[in-house]
């Protein structure tokens, strides 16, 4: 994990220095960007392995930068957004955030989540080590993490892919949005915390509908998901 190069792209200079120094210290290679704009020119011209995003950005907002970003790319992004903003950060996960950070922050965890985030893009959480699997409709490549749906390729995130691998482990069972994430995000869930149920609405959208015409996860009313076992 310490090759991992990471683009920091806040505003706020102190913090900035702060987290980078830190990093750095930890193994990780950092570049910072202080504007959207930049952030996003500094994407295009450098191959990075995950970016930690601030939402509250001059110039291009975050959540427009990760909105542009999304177009073209699954890079993983940590957000930062501002403590008690729910809404910054829901429609962050719903644009295709990995986890997200409430400000203030401390440098441990950024560079635990970082880890965590890493471990599960590059294949190597638990949730990914159980071969390919094919369910119904859906297809997951475990090695290639590849998902298709009768034939056609859907795009995830790297989280949203190891929810689906979870659940498909464990279809006809269900599974609790604690477990899922300690298993996917490395972490505990905060009170009144949605990041689980908004990488699962996300996960229906593109998986769209089984052949009945129902929802391939269901909820389980103060219990967690279930992935079904029906025909393709």
């Amino acid at each position: 994990m310490s090759d991992a190069k990471i683009l920091l792209a806040d505003d706020d200079e102190e913090l900035s220095q702060l987290l980078s120094d830190f990093l750095v210290r930890e193994g990780f290679h950092v570049d910072v960007a202080e504007d959207g704009n930049s952030a996003l020119r500094t994407l295009a011209e450098g191959d990075y392995d995950a970016m930690i995003l601030d939402v509250m950005l001059p110039q291009k907002s975050g959540i427009d930068v990760l909105r542009e970003l999304r177009r073209a790319s699954q890079l993983p992004v940590l957000m930062l957004t501002a403590l008690g903003e729910d809404i910054d950060r829901i429609l962050g996960l719903e644009l295709g955030a990995d986890d997200y950070v409430p400000k203030p922050c401390n440098p441990r965890e950024i560079a635990a989540r970082l880890r965590a985030i890493l471990r599960r893009t590059r294949g190597e959480a638990d949730a990914t080590h159980l071969g390919d699997l094919s369910l119904g409709p859906v297809k997951l490549a475990a090695a290639a993490r590849t998902v298709s749906v009768r034939g056609e390729s859907i795009a995830l995130t790297g989280t949203e892919f190891n929810i689906l691998a979870m659940l498909m482990r464990e279809a006809g069972r269900v599974v609790g949005k604690d477990a899922i994430a300690q298993a996917v995000l490395g972490r505990t869930l905060r009170p009144f915390d949605r990041s689980i149920d908004v990488h699962i609405s996300k996960l229906r959208r593109k998986l769209g509908p089984a052949a009945d015409g129902d929802s391939l996860i269901h909820t389980i009313q103060r219990g967690g998901y279930l992935f079904r076992i029906v025909e393709g």
